[in-house]
């Protein structure tokens, strides 16, 4: 339930808008106080008195309006909210957030709150899979704004593809795990993992994968969230480190190992995200190895296998594990859940687009010691790292 949680829920000009009509009367049933902020574009679509009637609220659409009240309405507003939800979150809203761009009611309370900013967005299919899009929706995950993945389906326009506004009763759900995270981590030590590792061949080269360390990098922020103390032992990235975490910088697999086996006896929880490199060149050249006729032949020798040395030393802690596989997924993951020790693994299929390195969504499956096996659908990786959390706070009790 939502018993008494005021949630401002911000409307922007899309033909999903109709769809807000019945999740401002789920959040309403749910017991939540519900105040809407529409925008311009928005009431081209649907009205305000059809919210107004929803939630027993006013309706808001501008910024300049006569405040009913003695206050600055923007700020009031802002300071009201439990929690800031915007659906259907448009390009050109999530644009404006990205760039800090405050011109209307909605923008302007999104930029005074300190609460919670769920978006939910929906579009077309063309244009979320803009580079521009894609790239605001990234910087404001890096930001601590929480995103609805838009489901996939047969768009308005005719398109097929993803793009459609996430089910209401889904997003009520989405807002009401949001609230129960609560602190159930509160008192435990978790390690965290995350990011590429890179291998030095000379100056200027390097052996390393294509990991952006998203992953890790949401499970560290969810635990955080939980109260938990966080350190994320990160290779190179391009991602803001979330708050609150203590932050260890690497490079190398080596570096990685020595920095994992340091913190690890303080360690409740141990979540392996990283991709770290299998191997590294034996020699590596001071300078930059200039280009002959000649072939180049690159001896490689084995990097320590983290994964493996700590489920052989550990006692009370609680180790998880990934395998981003591109065959043979669930033998392999089988297979590195035994060999190494783990009480959880995390198994995904790195060759679909939407749950590869890059991307802001996962998908895949996670297993415990007894080879139990939960389907995990198409979701935002912050979303996943609230389903590994909850299989370790599980396995904790």
């Amino acid at each position: 339930m939502l018993s008494d949680k005021k949630i401002v829920l911000g409307v922007c000009g899309g033909i999903a808008a109709y769809k807000c009509a019945d999740l401002v009367s789920r959040l309403v049933k749910e017991g939540a106080k519900v105040k809407v902020v529409m925008t311009k574009s928005a009431q081209e679509f649907i009205t305000p008195l059809t919210f107004q009637t929803l939630s027993n609220n006013r309706v808001i659409t501008d910024l300049f309006a006569e405040p009913q009240n003695w206050e600055v309405e923007h700020i009031s507003l802002a300071q009201w909210a439990d929690c800031l939800v915007i659906a259907p979150a448009t390009a050109n809203v999530i644009g404006k957030l990205a760039a800090g761009i405050a011109d209307d009611m909605l923008t302007t309370v999104v930029a005074a709150t300190k609460a919670k900013v769920i978006i939910a967005p929906a579009m077309n299919t063309n244009m979320y899979n803009n580079r521009i899009v894609r790239k605001n929706i990234d910087y404001l995950i890096d930001m601590g704004y929480l995103f609805i993945s838009p489901a996939e389906g047969r768009l308005a326009c005719g398109d097929e593809g993803l793009g459609r506004l996430e089910e209401p009763g889904n997003i009520v759900e989405f807002i009401k795990r949001v609230f129960d995270k609560g602190e159930d981590l509160k008192g435990k030590t978790v390690l965290v993992t995350a990011g590429p590792t890179r291998e030095i061949i000379d100056p200027v080269r390097f052996i390393t994968n294509g990991s952006s360390g998203k992953m890790g990098y949401a499970v560290a922020e969810a635990a955080v969230e939980q109260g938990a103390k966080v350190i994320l032992v990160s290779g190179p990235t391009t991602l803001t480190p979330p708050q609150g975490v203590e932050l260890v910088k690497v490079t190398s697999a080596r570096e990685m190992y020595e920095k994992v086996m340091e913190y690890f006896p303080l360690c409740d929880i141990v979540i392996k995200a990283a991709a770290v490199s299998d191997y590294r060149p034996v020699n590596v050249s001071s300078q930059k190895i200039k280009k002959t006729h000649d072939n180049l032949e690159i001896k490689l020798e084995r990097n320590p296998d983290i994964l493996y040395e700590l489920g052989k030393l550990k006692t009370k802690q609680i180790l998880v594990g990934f395998a981003a596989e591109s065959t043979n997924i669930f033998e392999y993951a089988k297979e590195k859940l035994e060999k190494k020790n783990l009480d959880l693994i995390v198994a995904n299929d790195i060759t679909r687009d939407e749950t590869g390195f890059s991307s802001d969504t996962n998908a895949g499956f996670i297993m415990d010691r007894d080879f139990s096996m939960e389907n995990i659908p198409k979701m935002s990786k912050h979303q996943m790292a609230d389903v590994i959390l909850e299989k370790v706070k599980q396995l904790i009790k």
